[in-house]
C-alpha cells in the first residue's frame, strides 16, 4: 500500500501546514501537557466553521465510574419544552490524543452539528492522560453513554434514537462503546461515527511512517499522546485500547468511518472499516484524499472539510429518523 500511496497533501491542507511552519511554535511534547492543552484550545478554532447560535447550550453532568460526576454540555436547536417531541440526539466524543481537547475546543463543531442536523448534541469532557491513563476514559465513554437515556427527560432526547461518534481518540472511544454495547446488552447506537479513528495501538501500520514528518500529526507527537495514555505497552492488545483487536465485530451499529488522505492514522480507520464489512456490518468509509489528522475542525476554511462534516450530518439524520 505505501509504494503507491498518494503522500501529496491537499492544496488547502499545504497552506495550513505552510502557516504552522511559519507560526514557529513547538510541537506539543516540547511545550509539556498544559501548555499543549492552552495551545490546542485556542488553533483548533482558528479555521473552524462560524459560531452557530442555539436555544439552548447548557453545562451538565452525567454519572460516571466510581461516583464522579462526568461534564457534558448539551446543545439543542430547539428550546426545551415537555410538549414537543423528543429530539434525537449525538454523544459526541473530543479529540486528542486523550491528553488534551476539551468541551470549548469543539463548541463550534457541536453547534453546527445541532443546527444543521436538527438533533441534540451531548459533548463529553471525559478524564484527561497522564493525569488519568488508560482505561479512564474509556469508562467515562461507557459510563456517559450508560447514563444517556436516564438524562432523556431531562435533555428533551429520545432514548431511542441515539448515536456516538467521535475524532481520532474520541473515535477510538466511541467504537470502543458500540462493543461494550453490544457486549453488555447496552442500547445500541443507531450510528456509529468515527473520524480518523486510532482503532491499534498495538502495531504499527504503514501509514504511520509514509505521514512520519511534516503532516500535521507526527509520528513524535502521537508516541508521545501514546506515552500519556498507556504507560503500560502492554495494554496495547487490550480492545479496549484497541478496538481492531476485538475477537469480533459482529452484530455492532452501522458505521460511517472519515479518514484524511495524508494522515498517520489513516491505515487504521481503513483496517476497521475492513474488519466491520467482514463482519457484516454496515459502514461507509469516505477517504478525503491529500487531507490531514484533524481536518474536520477547519471546515470553515477547506472545502473538503466542508463536505465531509456536511455529509457526516447526512449520515447522522438518515440514521436518525423516527
Amino acid at each position: 500500500m505505501s509504494s503507491t500511496r498518494n503522500r501529496t497533501p491537499d492544496p488547502q491542507a499545504a497552506w495550513i501546514l505552510d502557516l504552522v511552519k511559519a507560526s514557529g511554535r513547538d510541537p506539543y511534547p516540547k511545550m509539556g501537557v498544559e501548555a499543549a492543552r492552552r495551545m490546542f484550545d485556542e488553533v483548533v478554532v482558528l479555521l473552524d466553521l462560524p459560531r452557530a447560535e442555539l436555544p439552548v447550550v447548557e453545562d451538565h453532568t452525567l454519572p460516571g465510574p466510581e461516583g464522579i460526576d462526568l461534564p457534558v454540555r448539551l446543545y439543542r436547536p430547539a428550546a426545551l419544552d415537555p410538549d414537543a417531541a423528543p429530539l434525537p440526539a449525538l454523544l459526541y466524543i473530543h479529540g486528542g490524543g486523550w491528553t488534551i481537547g476539551s468541551l470549548n475546543a469543539y463548541d463550534r463543531l457541536c453547534r453546527h452539528i445541532a443546527a444543521a442536523a436538527g438533533i441534540a448534541v451531548v459533548s463529553l469532557d471525559y478524564r484527561l492522560a497522564p493525569e488519568h491513563p488508560f482505561p479512564a476514559a474509556v469508562d467515562d465513554a461507557i459510563a456517559a453513554w450508560a447514563a444517556l437515556p436516564g438524562a432523556a427527560a431531562r435533555f428533551g432526547i429520545d432514548p431511542e434514537r441515539l448515536a456516538i461518534g467521535g475524532d481520532s481518540a474520541g473515535g477510538n472511544l466511541s467504537a470502543v462503546v458500540a462493543l461494550t454495547a453490544r457486549d453488555d446488552g447496552m442500547h445500541l447506537p443507531r450510528l456509529q461515527w468515527l473520524v480518523y479513528p486510532a482503532t491499534d495501538l498495538a502495531h504499527r501500520h504503514p501509514s504511520r511512517d509514509d505521514f512520519a514528518e511534516g503532516y500535521l500529526l507526527d509520528d513524535a507527537t502521537i508516541t508521545w499522546f501514546l506515552d500519556q495514555y498507556l504507560p503500560d505497552r502492554a495494554a496495547a492488545v487490550d480492545w479496549r485500547a484497541s478496538p481492531l483487536r476485538a475477537t469480533d465485530h459482529r452484530g455492532l451499529p452501522p458505521a460511517l468511518i472519515v479518514t484524511a488522505g495524508c494522515d498517520p492514522l489513516a491505515d487504521e480507520g481503513l483496517a476497521y472499516a475492513e474488519a466491520l464489512s467482514r463482519a457484516g456490518v454496515a459502514v461507509e468509509h469516505r477517504v478525503y484524499p491529500g487531507m490531514l489528522h484533524g481536518f474536520i475542525n477547519t471546515a470553515g476554511a477547506l472545502d473538503q472539510a466542508r463536505d465531509a462534516v456536511a455529509r457526516s450530518i447526512d449520515a447522522l439524520k438518515a440514521a436518525l429518523r423516527g
